[in-house]
């Protein structure tokens, strides 16, 4: 058993550099996605259920074909002890070659992806997102060098300008009738905004080089990571590949919003998380004791926010979704309670990645990737049979079974077991689930009223009964929160408590 105390890690800076990078990364990164919300839901009040449906078809293709742009090269850049400046060159590079095939393979793939959906516009849009791609291999390595140090300040400014940028491109076509073209032309914005200002911040004036001798190493662990993602693609984009097919754009476009809604937390926020894990673990990897400590730490703070999060969300879908997306959306509540339930476990699953990274172990997340890639279109498959609530409730079904299957091949590895990820969770997991059984009798007992005075209402008394809950059941977990939060220093000693030698 770990003893929960604080291991000592050798660099006297490094806990502050792991906080500082966290403020950073997380912080502004809440600040970007409120700017990018805001817009997003003036939008979705613009658009129709239609057009979200068509995008999402559009998705799968570029999502699918991103897989190849070459993040594990950047990956291994970061995991390195050392790198030198020919193996930036050569990165470089093979970004530019990837993704600039990546992108001519797009437009030539984009007449049989409107076939297969039976959408003509489908191919414009593919063509025109192609664009994306050749944005890439300058976002990438400027941000993996700074990611290394744990330099997050810069990137993270420039996300919120990106953000800005993205949003007021969304909000002038949205409003101007460009219609699913909305949905394009926004993350062009992003995309190449970033790409320009992470150039000029960190001043990436380097030329490429295509000699890839002695890079084997480098591609190597790129390499292992690309398998990974493209299992893990597989698995993510398998439900809208196999539900295109089957449903009309209207129904697709409530799911893959309800789909969106619920994934917030687990897909916008624990991957920035797990950008200044995967350095910070990769410090410790020498240290096991260490780097077990600090993932049941991660587990025990990420799940105390998801639990609560989605467990309201199950039971407050239908005014979250008419306060937030308009009353042509209610359609959309009953997939974001199904869908609200198997988010904390994917919570839970996505988080071992960057530690099993971390260890120079990507085929553990290969494997585990490999195995969702199986599991999950099955699922869907036998889910779609049933309609979207069929495909909804998938989620619920396969999201467990693959945790279980990611902690049967990390725990070994990170040094943890089953009563330690259990313990981990338990404080948020018991107080959310009680919490939402509280916010469901009030739901009920509630007069009829406005539907945003209701949602007030009922997330007042969630928030409320929550934080008892942690004081009542897990009191110990609920003060490192506060004294992370507050970050309280240690009293100084008193003259007789240093002793005559140390004065």
């Amino acid at each position: 058993m770990l003893n929960e105390t604080d291991p000592l890690v050798g660099d006297s800076n490094f806990g502050n550099r792991v906080r500082s990078a966290v403020f950073w990364r997380s912080g502004t990164q809440i600040l970007s996605q409120i700017i990018a919300w805001g817009s997003t839901l003036a939008v979705i009040r613009i658009l129709n259920p239609e057009d979200y449906g068509i995008f999402a078809m559009t998705q799968v293709v570029l999502v699918f074909l991103s897989f190849m742009n070459g993040y594990g090269l950047a990956s291994s850049i970061i995991q390195a002890e050392k790198v030198e400046p020919v193996q930036i060159r050569q990165a470089f590079g093979m970004l530019l070659l990837l993704n600039a095939g990546i992108a001519i393979l797009q437009l030539v793939l984009a007449s049989f992806a409107a076939e297969y959906y039976r959408q003509p516009i489908i191919a414009d849009l593919l063509r025109v997102q192609a664009l994306i791609f050749l944005a890439t291999p300058f976002m990438v390595l400027p941000e993996a060098l700074m990611t290394r140090d744990l330099q997050f300040k810069k990137p993270a400014i420039i996300n919120l300008i990106s953000a800005v940028v993205g949003a007021s491109t969304a909000l002038y076509f949205a409003y101007n009738g460009y219609g699913v073209w909305t949905l394009v032309y926004a993350p062009l914005a992003i995309f190449w905004t970033r790409a320009i200002c992470l150039v000029i911040a960190v001043k990436f004036y380097i030329l490429p080089t295509f000699n890839f001798k002695g890079a084997g190493p480098m591609f190597g662990f790129g390499a292992t990571l690309l398998a990974s993602h493209l299992f893990w693609t597989i698995q993510s984009q398998s439900d809208i590949f196999i539900a295109g097919r089957f449903l009309d754009p209207h129904e697709l476009g409530l799911y893959a919003e309800a789909l969106f809604l619920t994934t917030i937390f687990a897909a916008k926020f624990v991957p920035p998380l797990n950008e200044v894990a995967f350095p910070a673990y990769s410090r410790l990897q020498s240290d096991p004791r260490a780097l077990a400590w600090s993932f049941l730490k991660a587990i025990r703070l990420i799940m105390l926010i998801s639990c609560p999060l989605y467990l309201g969300m199950a039971v407050t879908a239908y005014p979250l979704v008419e306060t937030l997306f308009g009353p042509k959306w209610t359609e959309m509540s009953p997939f974001v309670a199904i869908l609200a339930l198997a988010m904390p476990v994917m919570t839970l699953q996505i988080l071992f990645t960057p530690a099993n990274n971390a260890l120079g172990r990507p085929q553990i997340t290969a494997r585990t990737n490999m195995f969702g890639a199986v599991l999950m279109p099955i699922t869907f498959l036998i889910g779609i049979q049933f309609g979207i609530y069929g495909l909804a409730w998938g989620w619920v079904i396969a999201f467990p079974l693959l945790t279980i299957f990611t902690y049967s091949q990390s725990h070994r590895h990170i040094g943890i077991n089953g009563w330690e990820i259990a313990k981990a969770v338990w404080p948020g997991l018991s107080a959310s689930v009680a919490m939402a059984i509280i916010v469901y009798l009030a739901d009920q007992m509630l007069p009829e009223m406005i539907v945003y005075a209701k949602l007030a209402i009922l997330v007042a008394i969630g928030g409320f009964s929550y934080l008892a809950l942690l004081y009542i059941l897990a009191k110990p977990t609920l003060m490192e929160v506060i004294n992370l939060i507050v970050r309280r220093k240690p009293p100084k000693p008193s003259p007789a408590e240093l002793g005559p030698e140390t004065l």
